[in-house]
């Protein structure tokens, strides 16, 4: 485990102010979730409950939902009583952007627990104040010794398991947050916006699982509304919103944020759609992201589409967030022998190469939505990720991942481990060019993990291009999983303060770590 000062966890009375409230607002009485109704009468709620993201040594996002018009208050303080609080006064939340609002933080102690609370006041009467919602987060560290641990899974309320009253809910949420990790990295699929959620389903074995429902996850998402509706749905669990106010989070997108194996361009021939522009549906999903996730804005000539970036979480780790969709090439047969676009795109490759060779974070964990070496076929004779099962040198999409990984051989990029989610399955790979086709780079590993609150699916067949070794594999034989029958999956990365060891474990629900791997700092590859 990591070196730093061991922080108590948030107090009872915090998280029983805080996300129990929040769970007693949004209470359900059946199994069908309604819209909140933006009243004019009584005082703002928040019973969404709270989040925090973007969170640096000094700063951080603080994000909340009001149920109506109203002006947000963030009070902070180093110890649960609030005595000698700051107090940051916010914007004012309306339906322009779904009644969420952020409030930055600055100035804050580096290494250290942050308690706030987040009050709602009527606009129109400042009297008129909501009951405060409390969380926590743990600011980064300015020091080495501190060390660094974070959790990492994807893939939520997918193939139509979501909230289960009968089961807790997401109760992996509960069992994350007693981790107390530094931050949560959600590797995509946050959503299933294009994933119907049924009252219930009817296992192979003749048991029922029964869901939360509401009207936005009755059909696919189309309208701006119903993506938002998506993003709400996994607030209405209590766990989450537990998990939301102490830990903070950084979120990727990928695919189900608006549609199954979409790209850039693409016209559907999906009847469920009456919006067939995929490009519109993903502006659409973009604003309700923007609108749900506490992340900073984006720069540059295309920050309008633009989420892939890079998080500095003190002197040890740099994640390198990627964005694998909003600039990839149409899905093929993946084989072209001349490919500039490929899953990243020119400028975001170009980005990565370059804040990679500027990094001096000990670590360099380049957080993918979709895996390297792992064949991941969209429809018969399509490939929706790298790998296209030839085992030979690299064509289509792995000419980027070939370009990349030879940048960072030549230019002597210690410490890279690549970490990702996708497949409904958690696994190890080694990649090393002693069995690959193409052999201009230095070894590393990938770790899968997730899903989080989905269907588990078997395992996908290996590409040799790169030669990986698959160390460590847990999937079931069948598709499409239950979580009642199968458990939920994520993984863990401690870095040690002292030694600056990298240890990667893979959890599954219930406690279990099921692979544990010790890397060393300061080498190329291993």
């Amino acid at each position: 485990m990591s070196s730093r000062p061991h922080v108590p966890h948030p107090g009872r009375r915090t998280l029983l102010r805080g996300s129990l409230l929040a769970s007693a607002a949004v209470a359900l009485p059946g199994t069908v979730a309604a819209a909140p109704a933006f009243a004019l009468s009584g005082r703002p709620g928040a019973a969404w409950g709270v989040q925090t993201g973007a969170v640096t040594s000094s700063s951080a996002l603080v994000w909340v939902r009001s149920d109506r018009p109203a002006q947000m208050l963030v009070e902070t303080s180093a110890t649960e009583s609030f005595r000698r609080a700051r107090r940051w006064h916010g914007p004012l939340i309306g339906s322009r952007t779904d009644f969420t609002g952020t409030t930055a933080l600055y100035g804050l102690p580096p290494g250290e627990r942050v308690h706030y609370r987040v009050t709602l006041t009527d606009p129109h009467d400042p009297r008129r104040t909501g009951r405060p919602v409390y969380g926590s987060f743990r600011t980064a560290p300015a020091r080495r010794r501190d060390g660094v641990r974070f959790l990492w899974s994807g893939d939520i309320a997918g193939q139509g398991w979501g909230i289960n009253p009968d089961i807790g809910g997401y109760r992996v949420y509960d069992e994350m947050r007693r981790l107390d990790p530094d931050f949560f990295l959600c590797s995509g699929d946050s959503i299933y916006a294009d994933g119907v959620i049924e009252p219930s389903v009817t296992l192979p074995d003749g048991r029922i699982w029964r869901n939360i429902t509401t009207e936005e996850k009755a059909k696919v998402a189309e309208t701006l509304d119903e993506y938002r509706g998506n993003f709400r749905y996994n607030l209405l669990d209590e766990n989450v919103r537990a998990f939301n106010a102490q830990v903070p989070s950084i979120v990727q997108w990928d695919d189900h944020e608006v549609r199954n194996n979409w790209y850039p361009g693409q016209i559907l021939d999906d009847p469920r759609y009456t919006e067939k522009n995929v490009d519109v549906l993903a502006a659409r999903s973009s604003r309700a992201f923007s609108e749900y996730v506490p992340a900073p804005a984006a720069h540059g000539p295309s920050a309008g589409r633009r989420m892939y970036r890079v998080v500095r979480h003190g002197p040890l780790l740099d994640v390198f967030v990627l964005d694998m969709r909003s600039f990839r090439n149409a899905n093929s047969p993946n084989r072209q022998a001349d490919d500039t676009t490929g899953i990243l795109g020119a400028e975001q490759l170009a980005w990565l190469k370059r804040e990679l060779s500027r990094s001096r974070a000990t670590w360099k964990v380049i957080a993918a939505d979709m895996p390297l070496g792992l064949v991941v076929p969209d429809g018969a004779t399509n490939f929706e990720a790298v790998a296209q099962g030839d085992p030979g040198t690299p064509l289509g999409r792995e000419l980027q991942v070939a370009e990349l990984l030879r940048h960072i051989k030549r230019q002597r990029i210690t410490g890279t481990v690549w970490l990702t989610a996708d497949v409904h399955y958690t696994s190890a790979q080694h990649y090393s060019p002693e069995r690959a086709a193409f052999k201009d780079f230095a070894p590393f590993w990938e770790f899968v993990s997730g899903p989080l609150a989905a269907g588990g699916f078997p395992a996908n067949k290996l590409d040799a291009t790169f030669g990986p070794d698959r160390v460590f594999l847990r999937a079931p034989e069948r598709a499409n999983v239950s979580p009642m029958e199968s458990p939920q999956y994520f993984g863990e990365v401690d870095i040690d303060g002292d030694s600056g060891e990298l240890t990667v474990r893979l959890r599954a629900q219930g406690g279990t770590v099921l692979f544990t791997k010790v890397l060393q700092p300061g080498l190329t590859g291993q």
